[in-house]
């Protein structure tokens, strides 16, 4: 009888010991699930916002419609942007589409297309056509060469961009476009005719030249009776005369550079004029050209 309650205590005990094992274990799988539930979880909110950090830089990245200076990188240096732009494009974003328009260096390169060569030879609807742009240098001579309107889809990236020139050999290049400026745009213009009387500034745009010696902007503007006068100054005390529609005019001063009031003829378009520098072993007279910008007009008080 002893026996038998001892074997039924045991079987108690070992049947207990199975059911805490057995709520034990499921116990564990009950939270490894909710772990690896809860990790999961984790990691797809970690996903959904990297994504949405990814949309909204690429947003913020996109540009505004309007014009843009941009650079126009080439990987070759007989593929480049005329020097008179210093390497950049006028970038146009119409509707989130982006055209960048490039002036080369000749009329040697006929025709791009975007992709490579060997595609090009059989898309030629696809090939783009030059413009003929007139480039000013910086010592007033002017030259016709080829522009392109070139697609860009995105800005910082590479693309492919073949050429084929006056040879008619396609080549492959690779080329990107990065850092667009806005430009500004003009305010309204004052006819020369219609300014009142009165002390103004007013920015000029200046070429010509080698581009060692620059007239200073803004310059005074003096409006009187009808008659528009201009005192510019020279960056340089060199110049001992300048010429403007025919007549001499001496410096009013030298210090800092050298001083004239000059007669303004004309608003926003080029005006030309001579200095006459001492700089050299002989005086030379240069020619420049000046455009005086009345969107940038300010009363002095």
């Amino acid at each position: 009888m002893k026996k038998k309650s001892i074997t039924v205590a045991i079987l108690t005990i070992m049947l207990a010991a199975s059911t805490i094992l057995s709520g034990c274990s499921g116990n564990g799988t009950d939270t490894q699930k909710k772990t690896e539930t809860s990790v999961e979880q984790t990691d797809q909110k970690d996903t959904d916002q990297k994504e949405k950090e990814e949309k909204e830089e690429q947003k913020e990245a996109e540009l505004a419609d309007g014009v843009y200076k941009a650079d126009f990188v080439t990987d070759n240096g007989m593929f480049q942007v005329n020097e008179a732009y210093d390497g950049k494009g006028t970038l146009t974003v119409k509707d989130g589409e982006m055209t960048i328009h490039v002036s080369l260096r000749s009329k040697k390169i006929v025709n791009l297309y975007v992709g490579l060569a060997k595609n090009a030879k059989n898309d030629k609807k696809n090939l783009l056509e030059p413009t003929t742009d007139t480039v000013t240098y910086s010592d007033g001579t002017t030259e016709e060469v080829y522009g392109f309107d070139v697609p860009v889809k995105a800005l910082d990236q590479e693309f492919d961009l073949a050429l084929i020139g006056t040879k008619g050999k396609w080549y492959d290049h690779k080329v990107y476009v990065t850092n667009p400026t806005p430009v500004e745009e003009e305010g309204p213009k004052t006819e020369i005719s219609a300014l009142e009387d009165g002390n103004y500034t007013m920015e000029i745009t200046f070429e010509g030249g080698s581009g060692k010696a620059t007239i200073l902007s803004p310059v005074k503007i003096k409006a009187e009776g009808g008659a528009v006068t201009a005192t510019v100054q020279w960056d340089s005390q060199n110049y001992d005369y300048m010429i403007v529609d025919g007549t001499k005019y001496l410096p009013s001063s030298t210090e800092g550079g050298s001083v004239f009031e000059i007669p303004v003829s004309a608003f926003d378009e080029p005006v030309s004029v001579i200095g006459d520098t001492v700089a050299m072993s002989k005086p030379h007279e240069i020619e420049y050209t000046l455009t005086f910008r009345s969107d940038t007009l300010q009363s002095v008080e």
